[in-house]
């Protein structure tokens, strides 16, 4: 199996810095674990640095130093890559389903990472004391249906910083209903990675007030 894996792209270095060796920790535990735990497909392993752990680490210089929480982080994507690449951030992972739980929690204490807390809930039913800074998502479901979902877990002024496919732009125009209610202003698509990565990252960027 480990023929089929990706090398480590030159730009990794660039995007992690001193965390490196932790992007490679947690890239190899996927590399060995998250096809068996049902984390990631057995076709992303050609494509495991390029396709995931880049596609997520290019987004990190857009977050606040504050506390940032990560809706469905599922195999830590990019919740984990983000809480690698920025220390200087606090994340909320935000999983619902058990067995996910268990790879963040198992994750975040081998790569000896401080700033990551992990909720076992639905973002539909969080309930926080302090409404948070920004919030994140990636391949989580549509602009429309993220809305609701994210939008009350932020602070007024917060940011929505949702990771998206070649369709951003096509979500935003379907939004218009929800991003009305949720009082979603200043909604841009940004496109990263340009120059960088092989495929860019398009992301949603927004303030909730």
């Amino acid at each position: 199996m480990t023929e089929s894996v990706e090398a480590e792209p030159a730009a990794a270095s660039v995007l992690f810095g001193e965390q490196l060796e932790r992007a490679r920790v947690f890239t190899a535990n996927l590399v060995d674990q998250g096809e068996e735990r049902g984390l990631i497909g057995p076709l992303e392993l050609p494509r495991i640095w390029s396709r995931h752990i880049l596609n997520c680490a290019i987004v990190a210089p857009l977050l606040r130093s504050g506390v940032v929480g990560d809706v469905g982080s599922g195999a830590g994507l990019p919740g984990l890559v983000f809480a690698i690449a920025r220390p200087d951030v606090q994340f909320v992972l935000i999983e619902p389903m058990e067995r996910r739980v268990a790879w963040l929690n198992e994750q975040v204490a081998e790569l000896g990472l401080s700033n990551v807390s992990i909720l076992r809930d639905r973002a539909e039913d969080v309930r926080l004391t302090d409404r948070l800074d920004q919030v994140t998502a990636r391949a989580v479901s549509a602009f429309r249906k993220l809305i609701p979902l994210t939008a009350p877990l932020l602070r007024d002024g917060g940011e929505l910083v949702l990771m998206k496919g070649a369709g951003a732009a096509a979500e935003v125009d379907a939004a218009t209903k929800e991003m009305r209610k949720f009082s979603v202003h200043d909604v841009q698509v940004l496109t990263l990675g340009e120059g960088v990565l092989d495929d860019v990252t398009r992301v949603i960027r927004a303030t909730v007030r």
